[in-house]
């Protein structure tokens, strides 16, 4: 194993990235959050007309049809699908927005990241960049643990109109907290998900970013490093427990089952010695019992079953474009009841396409959206499968990690970033 080239030169061109990932608390404290990607755009963008001709990834063509899709569904923003009900109006319209500026930013920044060289944003420190950021999530983590009730107003959130900053969707994402207050235990309790918009963002964030910090860290640290990177996974391992995310915690098996299976020797039997020693470990702790009654309580597959079952009915209405933004289903789980009521609190009206990214592209882009956002991943790791170099096995692992989590985490806003960083660190590597 040799360690990537990493020249001391530092280039202009690179703050917007750097400005994102290890400047990301700035732009959590000022309500911008995962919409910093947005912003950062714009100068990801001159970077990009200054240097023309543009290199662009293989498979990146699939993303632009996606793009191209989504900009074609608004033609059914106003109508509504089968069992759902809402009226059509300002909110609806800022969220497709929203959606549609976050995807074109998203591929502005995989090919302003594919176009620096190697002396300008050498791989190792982007790869740092992404562990700085995972320092960050755990800290949040914590924070959530600690002090669950933390929150503040955000300047952004002081600034923009009600009819914006109202709206559910962008109050999730300028509204700074520190964890969701939930009862998915039975009692009230809190899931950390400082400094992103849901607890469920936190769990998928925390686990790709844990990936690049172990590449960074342990595979390309020294003594020093790897010893304070064991400490700081250490750390981690209690917010990832209390986040109570079955999901979080599927993925990180299956990080471990696909590191097993792809490497040999002494690292094969080095993982499982430490995988051992960490499941006795936690086995021993007062965390495990936690974990035990997250498993005893498992009362939000009845929430997912309804959720999915009604976005898949909705999405036959329109299938092949969908209807550009999500919609209210008719009740929910337990009632034909929509909202809430004195007889009944636990009545709601979830929003389809809310467990998952999957689900989320059908109801807004139909099953062809679906099926574009599906083989844009399958063909990075088909493509990327033989590069076994550690940024290469990492970058595969990630892209594994993004088809698992599309059906149980939705994609948008920040996991959707670290998802397309990773593919670009896959891109750049394959041209080292």
């Amino acid at each position: 194993m040799t360690l990537p080239d990493a020249p001391t030169t530092r280039s202009r061109a690179a703050w917007p990235i750097a400005a994102l990932l290890v400047g990301y608390p700035v732009w959590w404290a000022l309500g911008f959050g995962g919409l910093a990607v947005i912003v950062l755009a714009f100068p990801m963008a001159y970077v990009l007309w200054r240097r023309r001709p543009i290199r662009v990834p293989r498979g990146l063509g699939l993303w632009a049809l996606l793009l191209a899709g989504y900009v074609v569904s608004a033609l059914m923003l106003t109508e509504m699908p089968p069992d759902t009900y809402g009226e059509f109006g300002a909110g609806r319209i800022i969220g497709y927005v929203m959606r549609l500026a976050l995807y074109l930013s998203l591929m502005v920044m995989v090919l302003y990241l594919g176009n620096l060289t190697e002396r300008e944003l050498p791989q190792l420190r982007l790869v740092r960049m992404l562990g700085v950021l995972f320092l960050t999530t755990v800290a949040g983590g914590l924070l959530g643990v600690l002090f669950p009730g933390f929150a503040f107003t955000s300047p952004l959130e002081r600034v923009l109109p009600g009819w914006i900053g109202g709206n559910p969707f962008v109050q999730n994402l300028i509204h700074p907290t520190a964890a969701q207050i939930q009862k998915v235990l039975g009692h009230a309790s809190p899931r950390p998900e400082a400094p992103f918009e849901w607890a469920n963002a936190w769990g998928s964030n925390l686990s790709v970013l844990l990936v690049w910090f172990v590449v960074g860290w342990w595979v390309y640290g020294g003594p020093r490093r790897k010893a304070v990177a064991v400490l700081l996974i250490a750390a981690a391992a209690v917010p990832v427990v209390y986040s109570l995310n079955r999901g979080l915690w599927i993925g990180l098996g299956l990080a471990a089952l696909y590191l097993v299976v792809r490497v040999g020797g002494r690292t094969r039997l080095a993982i499982c010695a430490a995988g051992l020693v960490g499941a006795a470990v936690f086995a021993a702790s007062p965390l495990a019992a936690l974990v035990t009654q997250r498993i005893d309580n498992p009362h939000s597959n009845d929430i997912r079953a309804f959720t999915v079952s009604a976005t898949v009915r909705a999405a036959g209405g329109s299938p092949f474009i969908g209807y550009g933004n999500t919609r209210n289903a008719m009740g929910n789980h337990h009632t034909i009841t929509t909202g809430k009521t004195d007889w009944c609190t636990e009545c709601g009206h979830p929003p389809l396409g809310s467990d998952g990214q999957l689900w989320h592209l059908i109801i807004t882009q139909g099953f062809v959206g679906a099926a574009l956002y599906v083989a844009f991943f399958v063909g990075a790791i088909r493509r990327h499968w033989p590069d076994r170099s550690p940024i290469g096995l990492a970058g595969v692992l990630v892209m594994l990690l993004v088809l698992l989590y599309m059906f149980v985490y939705d994609g948008l806003v920040t996991p959707l970033s670290l998802y397309l960083i990773s593919f670009a660190l896959l891109w750049r590597n394959a041209h080292a």
